[in-house]
């Protein structure tokens, strides 16, 4: 307990330390501000994740025509709404000077699509379309995440950004992880559900994941009212007090951009986030390919996996920040980033001699006694085993259990680093300039890797197998890495050019107070200074 209040008074102190950038109350609301953002990155990532689980079976019901074909348009339709307005809203941030309003809008359109996602019933016709807009504008509302992510890097210091990123990387997937949890604490309410008004709104297992989405969007608009939201931009002024510029304009526009860095990163990260989502997105059908599992037996086994994932992803996050004070971020990025990615996507490449268990039927009535299901049709069959329809499950060996495990663990560690790492360098190399397009460019570029993803699945893995399929991702992840190494010396924050002592002084003594201080008492260090340097 000693060790536990020396330790909480230890940050305490730290966190309300003065300096000439803002003051102790100026800090807690600064970490306020930074704190409900957090919040909103894990709400955007809930409101994605809170319907995957029901999204098919809550269609199926309202459109029994619709098909999965269409149900794959509707999960697209999220990252595709957020791709095309993510670098609109981070310009419209920049224009703005501000992230409030098109935080709040964002909010809304969220809160409203939502609803309309939870009372589909209330159509008569084209629900599957309407299903369709309402994930489209819920997407659209996720194109905050730009003026987030650019916030994020305008209210922090340069030693604070690592962990910032580190913490807003976290709540999402914390969202991800969530959002299922959510969705399966619901499910009693089951398919009737519950009438609060009659023909209008039902609460049920698949509606009742919507609602969630409103009731936390209401909650988060109102977080960025002026009273609880203060926004506090530091990183500009702090990079004016360091190298003397006297405006925050002036030095942003004296530190340039690397472009080549910049799009290097952007690349990247579509390449890293194209790899994890494939992995989401193949997870379940592999395992059924590869081990000849049961749908019932993929779910659960998943499940855990996901799960244990999940916490190695924690775990690591809080690691990172310990990591890069002993390590420079680009060496970590590289060697515990993108290389336990590379090992992870290219231990599922096949190493075995046979092939997998072709497809065979088996009594569902099995699968009931096994999982202690309730079903009266006890003469139905599932197909288990790599489907006849995929000719390469009769010539391309099989995937050990092993194999699939230790892959999944480098991917689980891999993954947390190069995400984190990737934005946060990504935010050095911009400066202390407006983020907001560039943040939203790369946002779009995560998105296109969502929306691209399914499709690679489709065409690649359903063709050619698993060999294509991960040879050409681990080649992807490779000639990302090698492309990061020969770039390696510019992935660093621009220079800003180097500014007289004269310029400083006069700085100085041009203004009657600087930063809470009278002139004369911040003029006599460094005139002392100048002295000391003369002699």
């Amino acid at each position: 307990m000693d060790w536990f209040r020396k330790r909480k008074r230890k940050r305490r102190n730290i966190h309300e330390e003065p300096d000439d950038l803002e003051t102790p109350q100026e800090r807690r609301a600064r970490w306020n501000s930074i704190r409900i953002i957090y919040f909103t990155m894990f709400l955007m990532s809930l409101g994605f994740s809170i319907i995957l689980t029901g999204v098919w079976p809550y269609l199926d019901k309202l459109d029994p025509t619709a098909g999965k074909e269409f149900m794959g348009y509707i999960v697209g339709a999220n990252p595709f709404g957020q791709m095309i307005f993510s670098p609109l809203v981070g310009w419209w941030g920049n224009r703005l000077g501000s992230i409030r309003l098109p935080l709040m809008l964002s909010l809304t359109v969220f809160t409203l699509s939502s609803t309309c996602y939870s009372m589909l019933e209330i159509f008569p016709w084209y629900r599957k379309y309407w299903m369709l807009g309402a994930r489209f504008f819920v997407g659209v509302s996720s194109a905050s995440i730009a003026v987030c992510r650019s916030y994020l890097s305008a209210a922090t210091k340069i030693k604070e950004r690592t962990a910032a990123v580190s913490m807003v990387s976290l709540a999402q997937v914390l969202g991800f992880v969530v959002g299922p949890g959510l969705q399966a604490v619901v499910t009693p309410l089951g398919d009737k559900g519950i009438s609060l008004i009659p023909g209008v709104v039902t609460l049920d297992m698949y509606t009742a994941a919507g609602w969630i989405n409103v009731l936390l969007g209401v909650f988060n608009c109102l977080l960025f009212l002026p009273y609880f939201f203060q926004e506090r931009r530091i990183a500009a002024r702090e990079a004016m007090l360091h190298h003397g510029m006297e405006s925050e304009e002036e030095t942003w526009k004296q530190a340039h951009p690397d472009y080549i860095s910049s799009w290097t990163l952007i690349c990247a990260f579509f390449v890293l986030v194209f790899n994890f989502v494939l992995l989401e997105t193949l997870g379940t059908s592999l395992t059924m390919d590869q081990f000849a599992w049961t749908k019932a037996e993929a779910l659960y086994y998943m499940g855990i996996l996901m799960s244990v994932g999940a916490v190695v992803a924690c775990i690591t996050f809080v690691a990172i920040g310990p990591l890069c004070k002993r390590f420079p971020e680009r060496k970590v990025l590289m060697w515990g980033g993108f290389f336990f990615m590379v090992v992870g996507r290219a231990l599922y490449i096949p190493w075995g001699n046979e092939p997998p268990i072709i497809a065979e039927e088996i009594a569902v009535a099995q699968l009931n006694e096994t999982y202690g299901y309730v079903n009266t049709a006890v003469n139905e069959t599932e197909i288990v085993g790599c489907p006849s329809v995929q000719k390469w499950c009769y010539y391309i060996p099989a995937m050990t259990i092993a194999q699939f495990l230790l892959g999944y663990a480098f991917t689980a560690v891999g993954y947390p680093i190069a995400v984190t790492l990737i934005q946060t360098i990504f935010s050095k190399i911009l400066g202390p300039r407006p983020q907001g397009v560039w943040m939203g460019l790369m946002t779009g570029a995560g998105c296109l890797s969502r929306v691209m993803g399914p499709v690679f699945v489709s065409f690649v893995y359903t063709r050619y197998g698993t060999i294509w399929t991960f040879g050409i991702t681990t080649a992807m992840m490779i000639a990302s890495m090698v492309w990061l190494q020969l770039v390696e010396k510019r992935l660093v924050a621009p220079d800003l050019p180097p500014v007289s002592q004269t310029h400083v002084e006069l700085q100085v003594l041009s203004s009657e107070v600087i930063n809470g201080k009278p002139s004369l008492e911040e003029y006599k260090p460094l005139q002392k200074k100048s002295d000391s340097n003369c002699t």
